[in-house]
Protein backbone atom coordinates (compact mmCIF):
# COMPACT_ATOMS: atom_id res chain seq x y z
CA UNK A 1 0.00 0.00 0.00
CA UNK A 2 0.86 3.80 -0.77
CA UNK A 3 1.62 5.29 2.33
CA UNK A 4 -0.60 8.41 3.35
CA UNK A 5 -0.02 11.28 0.09
CA UNK A 6 0.64 14.63 1.27
CA UNK A 7 1.81 17.50 -0.78
CA UNK A 8 5.90 17.04 0.97
CA UNK A 9 5.86 13.08 0.85
CA UNK A 10 8.33 11.70 -1.73
CA UNK A 11 6.90 9.64 -4.80
CA UNK A 12 6.47 6.07 -3.40
CA UNK A 13 4.21 3.24 -4.87
CA UNK A 14 3.52 1.63 -7.98
CA UNK A 15 4.00 4.11 -11.29
CA UNK A 16 0.46 4.77 -11.14
CA UNK A 17 0.73 6.20 -8.05
CA UNK A 18 4.04 7.95 -8.87
CA UNK A 19 1.59 9.40 -11.98
CA UNK A 20 -1.23 9.95 -9.58
CA UNK A 21 0.81 12.20 -6.78
CA UNK A 22 2.62 14.37 -9.69
CA UNK A 23 -0.98 15.37 -11.23
CA UNK A 24 -2.12 16.46 -7.54
CA UNK A 25 1.41 18.65 -7.55
CA UNK A 26 1.20 20.20 -10.78
CA UNK A 27 -2.99 21.51 -10.28
CA UNK A 28 -1.61 22.17 -6.22
CA UNK A 29 -4.06 20.10 -4.97
CA UNK A 30 -2.43 19.68 -1.70
CA UNK A 31 -1.48 22.87 -1.51
CA UNK A 32 -4.59 24.51 -1.90
CA UNK A 33 -5.74 22.41 0.62
CA UNK A 34 -3.47 22.46 3.07
CA UNK A 35 -5.24 23.91 5.60
CA UNK A 36 -7.56 21.25 5.76
CA UNK A 37 -5.29 18.22 6.63
CA UNK A 38 -5.99 16.63 2.91
CA UNK A 39 -5.13 12.42 2.51
CA UNK A 40 -5.62 10.29 -0.49
CA UNK A 41 -7.80 7.46 0.47
CA UNK A 42 -9.55 4.60 -1.49
CA UNK A 43 -8.78 2.97 -4.38
CA UNK A 44 -5.56 4.23 -5.73
CA UNK A 45 -3.18 4.34 -1.86
CA UNK A 46 -4.50 0.38 -2.28
CA UNK A 47 -3.75 -0.49 -5.61
CA UNK A 48 -7.18 -1.83 -6.46
CA UNK A 49 -8.23 0.96 -8.84
CA UNK A 50 -9.62 0.26 -12.14
CA UNK A 51 -10.61 2.68 -14.99
CA UNK A 52 -12.77 4.96 -13.29
CA UNK A 53 -11.67 5.16 -10.22
CA UNK A 54 -11.85 8.57 -8.81
CA UNK A 55 -9.55 10.44 -6.77
CA UNK A 56 -10.75 10.80 -3.19
CA UNK A 57 -9.35 13.81 -1.34
CA UNK A 58 -10.78 13.63 2.61
CA UNK A 59 -10.20 16.95 4.67
CA UNK A 60 -10.75 18.26 8.14
CA UNK A 61 -13.61 20.96 7.15
CA UNK A 62 -15.20 23.59 10.19
CA UNK A 63 -15.76 26.43 8.34
CA UNK A 64 -17.83 25.02 5.11
CA UNK A 65 -18.92 28.43 3.90
CA UNK A 66 -14.64 29.43 3.22
CA UNK A 67 -14.26 25.63 1.77
CA UNK A 68 -17.38 26.31 -0.53
CA UNK A 69 -15.16 29.74 -1.29
CA UNK A 70 -11.92 28.37 -2.02
CA UNK A 71 -13.22 25.12 -3.88
CA UNK A 72 -14.92 26.99 -6.29
CA UNK A 73 -11.79 29.24 -6.36
CA UNK A 74 -9.20 26.96 -7.29
CA UNK A 75 -11.08 24.43 -9.16
CA UNK A 76 -14.42 25.16 -10.19
CA UNK A 77 -13.33 25.90 -13.16
CA UNK A 78 -12.27 22.01 -14.46
CA UNK A 79 -14.64 20.16 -16.47
CA UNK A 80 -18.14 18.43 -14.82
CA UNK A 81 -17.53 20.75 -11.28
CA UNK A 82 -20.22 20.17 -9.01
CA UNK A 83 -20.43 20.89 -5.12
CA UNK A 84 -23.10 19.52 -2.39
CA UNK A 85 -23.16 20.29 1.54
CA UNK A 86 -25.80 18.22 3.42
CA UNK A 87 -25.94 16.15 7.05
CA UNK A 88 -25.92 12.68 7.39
CA UNK A 89 -26.10 10.66 10.44
CA UNK A 90 -26.52 14.62 12.11
CA UNK A 91 -22.71 15.22 10.90
CA UNK A 92 -22.25 18.48 8.24
CA UNK A 93 -20.64 17.10 4.92
CA UNK A 94 -19.20 18.45 2.06
CA UNK A 95 -18.09 16.96 -1.09
CA UNK A 96 -16.92 18.65 -4.59
CA UNK A 97 -16.39 16.48 -7.80
CA UNK A 98 -14.39 17.54 -11.03
CA UNK A 99 -12.67 15.59 -13.41
CA UNK A 100 -8.98 16.90 -13.44
CA UNK A 101 -6.79 15.90 -17.03
CA UNK A 102 -9.11 12.67 -17.24
CA UNK A 103 -9.31 11.53 -13.59
CA UNK A 104 -12.21 12.32 -11.98
CA UNK A 105 -11.62 14.14 -8.12
CA UNK A 106 -13.73 13.90 -5.25
CA UNK A 107 -12.96 16.36 -2.56
CA UNK A 108 -14.71 15.33 0.96
CA UNK A 109 -15.16 17.25 4.03
CA UNK A 110 -16.35 16.52 7.74
CA UNK A 111 -15.62 18.34 11.01
CA UNK A 112 -13.81 15.78 12.32
CA UNK A 113 -9.67 14.46 11.65
CA UNK A 114 -9.20 13.00 8.61
CA UNK A 115 -7.97 9.57 10.52
CA UNK A 116 -11.24 9.39 12.12
CA UNK A 117 -13.22 9.67 8.82
CA UNK A 118 -14.48 6.93 7.46
CA UNK A 119 -12.68 7.25 3.68
CA UNK A 120 -9.93 6.86 6.00
CA UNK A 121 -10.94 4.07 8.47
CA UNK A 122 -12.21 1.74 5.26
CA UNK A 123 -8.52 1.98 3.54
CA UNK A 124 -6.75 1.11 6.72
CA UNK A 125 -8.50 -1.88 7.52
CA UNK A 126 -8.67 -3.12 3.92
CA UNK A 127 -5.01 -2.27 3.65
CA UNK A 128 -4.81 -5.21 6.35
CA UNK A 129 -6.72 -7.06 4.69
CA UNK A 130 -5.07 -7.36 1.12
CA UNK A 131 -1.86 -7.61 3.47
CA UNK A 132 -3.19 -10.44 5.27
CA UNK A 133 -5.38 -12.04 2.31
CA UNK A 134 -2.70 -11.62 -0.41
CA UNK A 135 -2.39 -11.48 -3.93
CA UNK A 136 -4.89 -13.66 -5.19
CA UNK A 137 -7.56 -12.14 -2.88
CA UNK A 138 -6.23 -8.66 -4.05
CA UNK A 139 -6.98 -10.03 -7.65
CA UNK A 140 -10.30 -10.73 -6.83
CA UNK A 141 -11.19 -7.19 -5.42
CA UNK A 142 -10.28 -6.26 -8.90
CA UNK A 143 -12.20 -8.57 -10.89
CA UNK A 144 -15.34 -7.49 -8.38
CA UNK A 145 -14.65 -3.75 -8.92
CA UNK A 146 -14.50 -4.31 -12.69
CA UNK A 147 -17.99 -5.85 -12.95
CA UNK A 148 -19.57 -2.68 -11.39
CA UNK A 149 -18.69 -2.85 -7.62
CA UNK A 150 -17.44 -0.37 -5.22
CA UNK A 151 -15.12 -0.93 -3.14
CA UNK A 152 -16.65 -1.95 0.40
CA UNK A 153 -18.98 -3.96 -1.06
CA UNK A 154 -16.85 -5.98 -2.97
CA UNK A 155 -14.63 -6.87 0.04
CA UNK A 156 -17.83 -7.60 2.12
CA UNK A 157 -19.21 -10.18 -0.86
CA UNK A 158 -15.67 -11.84 -0.92
CA UNK A 159 -15.60 -12.08 2.85
CA UNK A 160 -19.43 -13.10 3.19
CA UNK A 161 -20.52 -9.80 5.31
CA UNK A 162 -23.34 -9.80 5.69
CA UNK A 163 -25.80 -6.23 6.16
CA UNK A 164 -24.24 -2.60 5.23
CA UNK A 165 -21.07 -3.35 4.17
CA UNK A 166 -19.40 0.10 4.91
CA UNK A 167 -20.11 -1.06 8.87
CA UNK A 168 -19.32 -3.97 8.40
CA UNK A 169 -15.71 -3.49 7.64
CA UNK A 170 -15.72 -0.80 10.43
CA UNK A 171 -16.87 -3.29 12.28
CA UNK A 172 -13.34 -5.15 11.14
CA UNK A 173 -10.89 -2.26 12.42
CA UNK A 174 -10.07 -3.41 15.55
CA UNK A 175 -10.32 -6.89 14.77
CA UNK A 176 -6.77 -8.77 15.28
CA UNK A 177 -4.68 -10.18 12.42
CA UNK A 178 -5.79 -13.48 13.23
CA UNK A 179 -9.54 -12.52 13.76
CA UNK A 180 -9.52 -10.94 10.13
CA UNK A 181 -7.70 -14.90 8.68
CA UNK A 182 -10.60 -16.44 10.34
CA UNK A 183 -13.63 -14.39 8.57
CA UNK A 184 -11.57 -15.17 5.21
CA UNK A 185 -11.15 -18.93 6.04
CA UNK A 186 -15.33 -18.58 7.11
CA UNK A 187 -16.42 -16.45 3.92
Amino acid sequence: MMKDVKRDDPVVGTGLQAEVQELLEKHSIFETLRDYDPILVGTVPLDIQVPGSDLDIICEVHDFALFVEQVIFHFGHFPEFEIVRRQVEGIERIKANFICEGWPVELFGQPMPIRQQNGYRHMMVEARMLRLYGEPFKQEIITLKQSGLKTEPAFARLLQLEGDPYRQLLACENRTDEELLLILKEG
